[in-house]
């Protein structure tokens, strides 16, 4: 089918669409809320620049509820499809990007993703958020300061990942609590804890917008990384992820979440090398430094 752009349509046909977008955008002009007003008319503006560009037909268009409303289905309080939706199309990393503007040294924020869960488990430094999940063990430690270098005590870090078989503990049905907690920084800003050496995995992709990315050619494959998210008085919260230098996939991540300054060297650990606190591990073991810098609460470029 050839497409046709609205400078193909006659004038006559171009009039009647632009006369209803001006209808349509007039209807909010009561609207009491001036950024809901401005976030409507913006919607409407460019919903209809969709449609007069691809030329919509009728049954596309049928097509995309039916999409829409798969999405809603499968989204339950454990699964988020609409936020995995958003993170295919690039719109959750704009989103980001627009409110976690560049400032000095801070360290860059990247997708939260549909799997964080309030009230996980406190650890204290030096502690095991694995509680059990498989995965080859990985010490992880590093400070947290602001974007002037003081290093911030008590600052509160979430930190989640996948197990070694790509699922998080919330896509098990046994309610496990794995491979995620919550930990303080200590009086000089430091923080340190063992977790898993992260490993590729797919998003789901047995719902619909795992029919989307195959339809369009697209893995539905992430990168290896960890989550974290650091809150601190007075610094803009930050969520984020380490990669793992290496990994075929950072070039490819499905949700495009992948920022150089977030890959990270994961040093392998021969069978039999001491840990750095003690502890005893049979086999091998990863570790890796993550230094974190907060930007302040209203910091912008």
């Amino acid at each position: 089918m050839t497409l046709r752009s609205p400078h193909d349509v006659s004038p006559e046909q171009a009039a009647r669409e632009e006369e209803l977008i001006a209808r349509v955008q007039h209807s909010f002009n009561s609207c009491q809320d001036p950024r809901l007003k401005e976030l409507m008319r913006a919607v409407v503006k460019h919903l209809h620049a969709f449609l007069r560009e691809v030329r919509l037909t009728e049954e596309e268009w049928n097509k995309g509820i039916e999409f829409l409303t798969a999405v809603g289905h499968l989204t339950d309080d454990k699964r988020q499809e609409f936020i995995l939706l958003s993170d295919t199309l690039g719109a959750s990393m704009q989103t980001i990007g627009i409110n976690n503007e560049a400032y000095g040294d801070a360290t860059e924020a990247t997708v939260f993703g549909p799997f964080f869960v309030e009230g996980s488990p406190k650890i204290e430094p030096g502690g095991d958020m694995s509680f059990g999940a498989a995965g080859e063990p990985c010490w992880v430690e590093g400070t947290v300061s602001d974007a002037d270098g003081t290093p911030i005590p008590g600052a509160k870090i979430e930190v989640w990942e996948a197990d070694e078989d790509g699922f998080y503990d919330v896509q098990y049905d046994d309610d496990r609590v794995a491979a995620r907690a919550h930990l303080f920084t200590d009086a000089d800003g430091r923080y340190r804890f063992w977790g898993i050496t992260p490993t590729p995995y797919p998003i789901p992709h047995d719902g619909p917008v795992g029919k989307m990315l195959e339809a369009t050619g697209r893995s539905p494959m992430r990168a290896s990384h960890l989550h974290f998210m650091v809150e601190a008085a007075g610094c803009r919260t930050l969520v984020t992820h380490i990669f793992v230098r290496g990994d075929e996939l950072l070039d490819s991540d499905t949700v495009f979440g992948v920022k150089e300054s977030l890959v990270k060297n994961f040093e392998c650990r021969p069978a039999g090398t001491p840990t750095p606190d003690g502890r005893v591990i049979d086999g091998t073991w990863t570790e890796v430094r993550f230094d974190i810098v907060l930007a302040p609460a209203d910091g912008r470029g």
